[in-house]
Parts: C-alpha cells; structure tokens; sequence
C-alpha cells in the first residue's frame, strides 16, 4: 500500500484522530488495551529481513487470532470508530497514534509522534511477541530482534503500570499495580517489594530482577520516576517506529514551511522598521 502524503491536511486528520481517541478512552476506560494494541502492532518486527512492525496488518484476522493477540479485537473495534470519523488516517498511524495517547492520558509522558507509516496486508508468522512464561534469553532474543536494547526491554515492561491480565486471554489473572489505570513508576516499586496478595508478577516481570544488566534500571525506575518517564517515552517512540522511516517531505516539510513563512514575515518587518527609520531620519532634515 501506498505511504500517506503527509501534509496540513494530514497533519489536521491527525490532530482530530488524537482527539477523538482522547475522549474515547477516557469514556471506555481503555487505555490498557489500546495501548497493547499498539505495541502488538509494532512488536512483530524483524530488523534483519525488514518485515513486520508497525504496519497496521494487526487487523488482519489471520494476525488478530494469534494466540498472544487474544481479546485485541475489542481494541480493532474501537479503533474502527476513529478510523469512520477520520478515514484518512492510516491504520498503522491510527493504531500507534492510540497507543501515544493510552499514555498521556493516564497521566504518563508525551511520547512524541510522527506519522506516515503506511498500512500493510500481510502478517508475519506467528511467535515473534513475548511469551510471559519466558525468562532474560528469551527477551534478549525477541526484542534484539527488533534492534531494542536492555534499557528498552526494562522501560517497555514498564507499560504493566497500566491494565492487568485475563485469564481467558493469557491463563493470567489479576492486575500489576493497585491502580492499574494510572501510568506511573509503580510496577517497579511493587516487583521490588516481591509478593503482594492480589498483585500479578509473571515470570518475564521476575526475570527483570534475576538479570544483572536488567536489575540496575528496574532499581532506577523505583525510585526515581522522572527517570522512568523519559527513558520509556524515548523506548515507546523507538517501538512505534520499527521499519518506518518518516517522510523528509511529509511532516518536517509542513513545520519548515512554517518556519519559513515566520521567517518572511520578521524579514518584512524588519525591512519596514529600517524605511520607517528612514524616512524619519530624511524629515527631520528637511525641517
């Protein structure tokens, strides 16, 4: 499929996609969801034979009935009715746009956002996202594959703030955090504090600890959450750039247009200060 022409019309879609996601989520008390949505999207990508990634082909029901993708249909739907009230957004866009904005407004960091990723019909086999019964290997082994380090793997996971596990989807119940729709540094502080009746620690949230290189941040994002929220919101904007490249046209062209219409406008003003001057300088003589 084709890439977006992204220009002020686009950018305009975009800004009103933002918004209705804004009020959707807050309305349905989806962010979790939306927001795994996205990483699921992104989480397919290999770095070697450049496929999968953010590409939108999550809505493909061959990809959406993976087994690690289970109840994302809720989210698809949701997304459906920004997508009929913004039809000019791509779905690959829509979907990470939705996962940026999960964040924001549960009182998590700005991610930035740079849209122009285009929608793809094709899924990748299934297997390439996490498996929760795993340990450190196997998170090397799935997010090095995507090009993402340790500080990533042990920020990312830190998005269990928000949300907790169904049986039905993932043989895992209960919440991670005790409010589990507030984004905060509050993951880290309770897999530090060990058990806590009524609290769900999965094994790839132990192997954290149990690693040397992954143990420092999760001590890190404990105790210092201004930390936490800048290391996470650069992993985020990594992870919802897998394999796209932004268009040097599309969006930085929009804002160097309009830095180059500020610029005309102080260099008008200037030259009228300086005929102004001027002229004020050749009355005075003349007097």
């Amino acid at each position: 499929m084709a890439l977006p022409v992204v220009d002020t019309e686009y950018l305009k879609e975009i800004d009103k996609a933002r918004r209705h996601l804004r009020a959707l989520i807050a309305h349905k008390n989806c962010a979790p969801i939306m927001l795994r949505l996205a990483w699921h999207d992104a989480g397919t990508y290999d770095a070697k034979t450049k496929t999968g990634g953010p590409n939108g082909s999550i809505r493909n029901e061959e990809e959406y009935s993976h087994g690690a993708n289970a109840g994302l249909k809720i989210a698809l739907d949701f997304c459906e009715e920004v997508k009929a009230k913004c039809p000019k957004i791509t779905y690959a866009d829509l979907y990470q746009l939705a996962g940026v904005v999960a964040v924001e407004v549960t009182g998590g960091p700005t991610v930035d956002f740079v849209p122009g990723r285009k929608d793809s019909k094709v899924s990748p086999n299934e297997g390439r996202l996490p498996d929760a019964n795993q340990g450190p290997p196997h998170l090397r082994d799935i997010f090095y594959r995507m090009g993402l380090s340790d500080k990533d793997i042990v920020a990312l996971s830190g998005g269990h703030t928000l949300g907790r596990a169904h049986p039905e989807r993932s043989g895992f119940d209960g919440p991670w955090t005790q409010e589990p729709l507030k984004f905060d540094n509050s993951y880290f502080i309770e897999l530090l504090e060990g058990e806590s009746e009524g609290l769900l620690k999965l094994p790839t949230d132990t192997a954290l600890l149990e690693d040397p290189a992954f143990r420092p941040y999760v001590e890190l994002y404990a105790k210092d959450e201004d930390a936490f929220f800048r290391d996470y919101a650069i992993s985020h904007k990594k992870l919802s750039e897998l394999g796209f490249t932004p268009s040097s046209s599309g969006s930085k062209g929009v804002t160097n247009g309009a830095v180059l219409a500020q610029g005309a406008v102080g260099v008008a003003v200037a030259a009228a200060v300086v005929i102004l001057s001027y002229l004020y300088e050749v009355r005075k003589k003349m007097k």
